[in-house]
């Protein structure tokens, strides 16, 4: 089946095809030099839902950006939607970056979100069709076939009736709670012994799957739970006939707020966490002939405004589509990947502090293996001569060895600080539990502040040596988090630096007893001084630029929303400074524009991993990607939150061997790539890169090509291709 009505929606929603990136600028750009935040997260996950048709991509990888696509729409609306709607009913007008109120910016996200669900409907229809012919059907309770009908139905009976429960909606029984992201199904019913009609709920248990695969082997066959119950409903309603039924599906505001003056923060988050799940109704998702009289009951129980219902004739909830993604068919998937382990610290015979004292390193996740960040923490565990552990915890997922490492080191009695932020959306209760667990083991866990998150990723031990007390740092662009660490590109950099080590410390005293540190020698903290110091780099450029001499700016980060360092950019190109970013998400940044921008390029890489680490250097007076150039990485984005309301690392790279690795393979490789880059043009548009030579693919050629600081003595074996900025410019 042709995907070419797909694609032709996809190029009309993302703005592609436009030529290149020198598109004709906005009108007005001056008077409205910034893009709206809302609008461009919206065309960052146009972009995503542009890889679910991608032809290079196998089928169930397509299906998974698909469901990507949905989560992270449901996350859009529960937090950012709901923020706006919250603003626009306590009467707040005030205007976001680019002048629009809350008002202003709901109409407009609703417009565009209407044909993004639309255009989510059209692409699941060509993927179903399409993994139809590959003997992986996704069917509705219509549609099964007549083998199958004997084993559904008495999975039914047995595992899916005992843990449904109708509800009877009436003046006599109070209307039922629809939790966050609930599922559930309303029935039109006629008593059979008196011709009555009542209306009944079912609400599906986020226990249960979104779909039951029926068993066999050769054809997946896969049919939703919610179609189930409809097609055997008459099991759950005895003596009644059933009239008709509508599927729906809630979302609700899922954000979290806490009061400055809080005394106890767990007792607070848990009270929150529960709050969280009863938030006001943000989105109702209806199937397209919902009854008319149930609906209306539906708007009026939930209090739910018109505007925020979506009606469609499609699936709802994209997002379960990932259980159909996790099937197991090797050949619609990408070809399996093991990250390597860094040849250094096999060198030293898996001696992770023997490694880092030779020489700093930097591992790039996940074409090197988290493991080896794994090891740092539990060698440190393990060691007689560690006597002590520090480290922040953002996100630390489920199931995590890093945490459990900790738990053993202070079991046997190493003296174990951990900071755990409660502030970490949706990992809340997670983080909440890890606490409580690091606690009951003697880790002395601290809860950093009130109203600034802990979002820098710092782990530090401290060793007893010959020589003294020696401190090995990790500073990393992501999470200690060894499920993301598979899929998101991120920076681990291991130091034995003793002045690095000395900040790292005053930045932990600075989380655990609010000491705002003095003197800092090479680390930049938020919300202290990290904005200043990439102010003060911005302003040598400019007068580098001033002087005739070299001055360019690359930066690599997830979003730029922040208006005093968009305009510092802004600044900076008019002074003649050539400013290269790789934006992977929101951009408020307009590029391009003559007089304001002309000198500054954006484009978003979009591809098999998620675009993660922040890296952020400057010229220094000599050509990019020259050998003296100020390089650094960080936690932090290019975001208000980011530089004035959370705790944040800047740290510099010196090691000669690392900043050629993090400026001259990872920064460049992404400046280069044509296969997964999309142009940010100046009316807000994004159109893929278009080469005409070979495309540069940055994701495959780390998949290829080991790390150089990892490396060791087997870079003498042979060197990593020498890349060059020639290489695939387009434009």
């Amino acid at each position: 089946m042709s995907s070419t009505p797909i694609s032709s929606l996809i190029a009309d929603a993302t703005g592609a095809g436009l030529g290149g990136p020198d598109a004709p600028a906005a009108r007005n750009a001056h008077d409205d030099p910034y893009f709206n935040r809302e609008l461009s997260w919206l065309s960052f996950n146009e972009r995503v839902l542009a890889e679910a048709c991608n032809e290079q991509y196998p089928l169930l990888e397509r299906l998974r950006f698909l469901s990507i696509s949905g989560s992270n729409l449901d996350e859009f609306m529960m937090i950012r939607v709901a923020g706006l709607v919250g603003q626009a009913q306590r009467g707040i007008d005030k205007p976001a970056i680019d002048g629009r109120t809350p008002t202003q910016q709901l109409a407009a996200i609703r417009e565009k979100l209407a044909k993004l669900s639309a255009l989510q409907q059209d692409i699941w229809r060509d993927l179903r069709d399409r993994l139809a012919e590959t003997d992986i059907h996704v069917a509705d309770e219509r549609r099964v076939k007549p083998a199958a009908h004997q084993w559904l139905k008495a999975f039914f009976l047995e595992e899916i009736l005992p843990v449904i429960t109708p509800q009877a909606l009436d003046p006599a029984h109070p209307f039922p709670f629809v939790q966050n992201e609930g599922i559930g199904i309303l029935f039109t019913l006629t008593r059979d012994a008196d011709r009555e009609q009542i209306m009944e709920m079912v609400l599906i248990p986020s226990a249960l799957p979104r779909f039951v695969r029926v068993p066999g082997e050769g054809e997946a066959i896969y049919v939703s739970i919610a179609s189930l119950i409809q097609r055997y409903a008459s099991k759950l309603f005895p003596g009644f006939t059933i009239e008709g039924d509508g599927l729906f599906r809630v979302l609700r505001d899922s954000d979290i707020e806490i009061e400055e003056e809080a005394e106890d923060l767990v007792r607070t988050f848990r009270s929150a966490i529960q709050r969280r799940r009863r938030g006001q109704v943000i989105q109702l998702e209806l199937e397209e002939d919902f009854d008319f009289q149930a609906e209306t009951l539906l708007l009026e129980q939930l209090g739910v405004h018109e505007a925020a219902v979506i009606k469609t004739d499609g699936m709802i909830g994209i997002d379960g589509l990932a259980e159909i993604a996790d099937e197991d068919r090797p050949d619609l998937k990408f070809d399996s990947y093991s990250p390597r382990y860094p040849e250094r610290v096999r060198e030293h015979d898996g001696d992770a502090f023997s490694a880092i004292r030779e020489k700093d390193i930097i591992v790039h996740h996940p074409y090197e293996s988290f493991e080896v960040v794994v090891d740092f923490i539990r060698q440190a565990a393990e060691d007689p001569d560690v006597v002590a552990i520090k480290q922040t915890l953002y996100r630390a997922g489920s199931q995590s060895a890093v945490i459990n490492a900790l738990i053993d080191a202070a079991e046997r009695g190493k003296s174990v600080t951990a900071v755990v932020e409660l502030k970490a959306r949706f990992d809340e209760e997670q983080n909440l539990t890890w606490a409580t667990k690091l606690e009951r083991a003697g880790v002395q866990v601290i809860y950093g502040f009130t109203d600034w998150k802990t979002h820098a990723k710092v782990a530090m031990v401290v060793r007893r040596e010959d020589e003294g007390f020696r401190t090995y740092c990790h500073f990393g662009t992501g999470n200690y988090h060894p499920v993301t660490a598979k899929i998101y590109t991120d920076l681990s950099f291991f130091t034995a630096d003793p002045k690095l080590a000395q900040d790292a410390a005053k930045m932990m005293n600075f989380v655990t007893g609010y000491v705002e540190p003095a003197d800092l020698e090479r680390i930049s903290i938020a919300p202290l001084n990290l904005r200043e110091e990439l102010y003060r780099r911005i302003d040598t450029e400019i007068a580098n630029a001033a002087k005739g001499n070299p001055a360019a700016i690359w930066m690599k980060c997830n979003q730029i929303t922040d208006q005093g360092m968009i305009d510092r950019l802004y600044a900076a190109s008019d002074a003649g400074v050539q400013v290269e970013l790789v934006v992977r998400g929101i951009c408020s940044l307009r590029p391009g524009v003559p007089g304001l921008s002309e000198n500054i390029r954006v484009k978003s890489i979009i591809g098999r991993f998620l675009e993660h680490s922040r890296i952020y250097a400057f010229a220094d007076g000599e050509a990019m990607p020259g050998p003296n150039a100020a390089v650094f990485i960080s936690s932090a984005d290019l975001m208000g939150r980011n530089l004035d309301r959370r705790v944040e690392c800047l740290i510099p790279i010196l090691n000669r061997t690392v900043h050629d690795q993090v400026l001259q393979q990872v920064l460049l490789a992404n400046m280069l790539d044509t296969q997964q880059s999309w142009w940010l043009h100046a009316d807000g548009t994004y159109s893929r890169i278009e080469t005409d030579g070979t495309p540069f693919n940055c994701h495959r050629y780390f998949m290829t090509n080991p790390s150089l600081s990892g490396r060791g003595g087997a870079l003498a074996a042979g060197a990593v291709p020498k890349l060059s900025l020639r290489k695939g410019r387009t434009g």
